[in-house]
């Protein structure tokens, strides 16, 4: 259904343009159609490709889409907290005699844990 609602959009995208829509790409799209609704079998190989084809995609597009979050919203939010010298992890060293937080609530017993 995937490639016959693409070369549909393909077929009919010119009218919006005023111009005369593509003939070849509508022929292929009812084929699409008509194999999609009547034998889907002989898809298989074309869904196969179009698994790998993304699988390859995602491997290039994920690390680039990772590495611009990172730069543009971790990298400068991280300088402010820097800037202004908040702790959030609460890692920086203090001389203590212990590290330990005490808890408030009181825990009667190990039922009902959650």
């Amino acid at each position: 259904m995937l490639f016959f609602v693409v070369f549909f959009l393909i077929g009919i995208w010119p009218l919006f343009k005023e111009n005369d829509y593509r003939l070849w790409s509508l022929i292929i799209s009812i084929i699409f159609l008509i194999l999609g609704l009547l034998n889907s079998k002989l898809l298989k190989p074309l869904n196969n490709l179009w698994i790998k084809f993304g699988e390859i995609l995602g491997k290039i597009i994920a690390p680039i889409v990772m590495m611009i979050v990172f730069f543009i919203f971790l990298t400068p939010l991280s300088f402010l907290v820097k800037l202004f010298g908040k702790d959030l992890l609460k890692i920086k060293f203090i001389k203590k005699n212990s590290y330990w937080i005490n808890r408030k609530k009181n825990i009667g017993t190990m039922k009902k844990q959650f």
